[in-house]
């Protein structure tokens, strides 16, 4: 068990780095006045960063899953 302790540390560390990573823009900006919404895609390392936050969070809660039952 004690190996998928660290395994889950180590993915819930991972997936609030690449949270943090990710840029959004405006924050509270809109409720001032500011920049409206606007659709943009994502392309090159933002999206690797996006695909790998999925990723890792679908792989968190499989970890949580596989803990509970164990």
């Amino acid at each position: 068990m004690a190996i998928l302790d660290i395994i889950q540390i180590s993915v819930s560390i991972l997936l609030i780095i690449l949270v943090l990573l990710q840029q959004r823009g405006g924050g509270l900006s809109g409720v001032f006045g500011g920049e409206g919404s606007v659709y943009a895609t994502r392309r090159g390392i933002e999206k690797s960063i996006f695909v790998s936050t999925v990723v890792l969070a679908v792989l968190f809660i499989l970890i949580s899953i596989l803990r509970l039952f164990l």
